[in-house]
């Protein structure tokens, strides 16, 4: 009966993990996802930003290219 005893709680000590553990690991997976959220948004608004910014300049010039624009093919004849 000892012996019976003995084997099971050694048993359940090998297959039972502590539960400090499973909080540590929860942490770390947890902390790893935020850092890459937090990297995701970050680079998020610096694209829109540039994004933004090419818009308005290429908003710009093509104002600039069709004030400028002179057709060249008016005296050429295309079969």
């Amino acid at each position: 009966m000892l012996l019976i005893n003995l084997l099971i709680t050694h048993f359940n000590s090998i297959l039972l993990i502590e539960q400090s553990s499973i909080v540590t690991v929860l942490i770390i997976t947890v902390v790893f996802f935020l850092i890459l959220l937090i990297l995701g948004v970050r680079k998020s608004y610096k694209l829109k930003a540039e994004n933004e910014k090419l818009s308005r300049k290429s908003n710009s010039s093509s104002t600039k290219d069709n004030e400028t624009y002179k057709d060249f093919t008016e005296g050429h004849l295309y079969d």
